[in-house]
């Protein structure tokens, strides 16, 4: 087929200003196209461009849509109208079910980029929701480590704030607090059992 610059009305609506000869079928008309005929496809376009509007609408259901697929398989018609064969059917039928084609292929598309969208916010509420529950249970872990401590003697609270707050071994606890070794152990260890304790009666 011949690969002149095509030239389409900008709607589907619009006359496009040519007289259209009664002895001008479908089929003649579109196999003239298929030799690259823009005169002929002008003549066609006016012919079947309401058609395939019809068609395309029945789809959809949307004018918009409809306009734009319409412009679409009427390009497509120019493009492969060496494709059409007289001896399988007629014109118009070969038209229209380009037309049908090719909206179902939009209904198709839009609900597909309609289920993208879902999923992506179905997908951003779950992130959002996950990120207000663990900041939830971060603010509750720290009210029942801070209830708990609140339970230990001042001596113990003290001792387990060196040792698991500033980082202080046994050692670095007993130097900093002047006191043995083993009694730093002692008040560490009593300390972690009863915060253990204090920390089960809140759950």
């Amino acid at each position: 087929m011949a690969t002149a610059e095509l030239t389409l009305a900008p709607s589907v609506h619009d006359d496009i200003g040519q007289s259209i000869a009664p002895e001008d079928s479908v089929d003649r008309l579109l196999l003239d196209v298929a030799a690259g005929d823009q005169a002929a496809f002008a003549r066609l376009y006016g012919r079947v461009a309401s058609q395939v509007f019809g068609v395309a609408l029945r789809v959809l259901r949307d004018r918009a849509l409809a306009e734009e697929v319409s412009q679409e398989v009427l390009v497509e018609v120019w493009r492969k109208a060496d494709r059409f064969d007289p001896t399988r059917g007629t014109a118009t039928g070969w038209i229209t079910t380009l037309a049908h084609r090719r909206a179902v292929d939009r209904v198709r598309s839009e609900q597909a980029s309609r289920d993208r969208d879902d999923r992506v916010s179905r997908r951003d509420a779950t992130r959002a929701f996950d990120s207000v529950e663990d900041e939830a249970q971060i603010n509750l872990d720290h009210w029942q480590v801070r209830q708990a401590l609140a339970s230990l003697t001042a001596r113990q609270r003290e001792a387990i704030e060196l040792a698991y707050f500033a980082g202080h071994t046994y050692r670095g606890v007993a130097a900093a607090l002047g006191i043995p070794e083993g009694t730093a152990k002692s008040r560490l260890r009593d300390g972690l059992l009863r915060l253990r304790e204090a920390l089960e009666g809140l759950v």
